[in-house]
């Protein structure tokens, strides 16, 4: 089934103000504000007793649940935070009698990616893109694929600088069909490969992610050859270019895991430059100092990043 999140919004509106006590477990949680609403809910900002979650409602009991399992099973996951901290599920009856599915969550502050490095700068680029595809393998070798891996799915932290996922709505068990994309980032849409939940799915979605940055405004395929229209967008983009043989498989298709876009990428990082020839030195010169720039400060930063809680 077809799920584009930018234009099928599936919403419950509450007041900020409005308390919601929880049916079995009688804990209770005031809404501060509306976060977001996806295919399956809404996410509020709420007080727990003074400590800010984040709820999650929804009438469609059954997804919830499905929901609630992935996020218990990223927590069996040791030694990696894979989406936010489960904190409750509970049911919610309100006065009309009908019920509610809501859980709750850690409250994750922080930006967006495109905000970020808009901030602080491209060089983090490489950072989070290594960032990701070290939680993405954990993530795949528990049998799973994030499936809508999107930007609004994801956020930066305040304290750790570290990307995070704060929705796992559309998460899928491999060899299953994608049961929930936004068409951008669906390879699907772009002609690049079909909706069935497997690690390149989701690298596809990654460079998608990282493109979106560049262009807020996102571009169609509009007919043509989905293949020569992102990777001529990402020539088109500086920042990105030094990074082009990697992205260029990904949306290719080319890398069966994540371990081997990584390994690709390290080199990107690692490898001595070679000295171009003469007749190629002032076509290249700039792209070539660009990369090796970007390569040691974003190992750097990256390094960095694994030492923090």
């Amino acid at each position: 089934m077809k799920m584009n999140h930018q234009s099928k919004k599936h919403g419950i509106e509450l007041k900020a103000g409005k308390q919601i006590t929880g049916k079995w477990h009688n804990k209770s949680y005031t809404v501060l504000k509306k976060l977001g609403s996806g295919a399956i809910g809404s996410v509020y900002l709420c007080d727990a007793g003074g400590k800010r979650v984040a709820l999650k409602i929804s009438e469609k009991s059954m997804s919830m649940t499905m929901e609630v399992n992935v996020l218990k099973s990223f927590q069996k996951v040791q030694g990696s935070r894979l989406g936010p901290h489960l904190i409750d599920v509970d049911d919610w009856v309100i006065t009309s009698g009908n019920t509610l599915s809501f859980y709750v969550m850690e409250y994750i502050r922080g930006q967006s990616l495109s905000t970020f490095i808009k901030q602080h700068g491209s060089t983090w680029i490489g950072v989070f893109m290594l960032q990701l595809l070290d939680d993405l393998t954990e993530l795949h070798k528990a049998g799973w694929v994030f499936g809508d891996l999107k930007e609004e799915n994801l956020l930066i932290a305040h304290t750790t600088r570290k990307i995070r996922w704060i929705d796992v709505g559309g998460t899928t068990q491999i060899g299953r069909a994608i049961k929930e994309y936004t068409e951008f980032y669906d390879r699907g849409y772009w002609g690049m490969g079909s909706r069935r939940a497997e690690p390149s799915y989701d690298l596809f979605s990654l460079v998608m992610v990282f493109v979106k940055v560049f262009y807020p405004n996102q571009f169609e395929r509009n007919g043509k050859d989905g293949e020569v229209v992102i990777l001529s967008k990402i020539k088109e983009v500086a920042p990105l270019r030094p990074y082009l043989p990697c992205l260029a498989k990904a949306v290719q298709g080319k890398y069966q895991s994540t371990t081997e876009m990584k390994h690709d990428l390290d080199h990107i990082f690692n490898s001595p430059k070679s000295s171009p020839s003469r007749k190629r030195k002032s076509q290249k010169a700039s792209i070539l100092v660009e990369s090796t720039g970007i390569s040691l400060v974003a190992l750097f930063y990256y390094i960095v990043s694994l030492l923090l809680p």
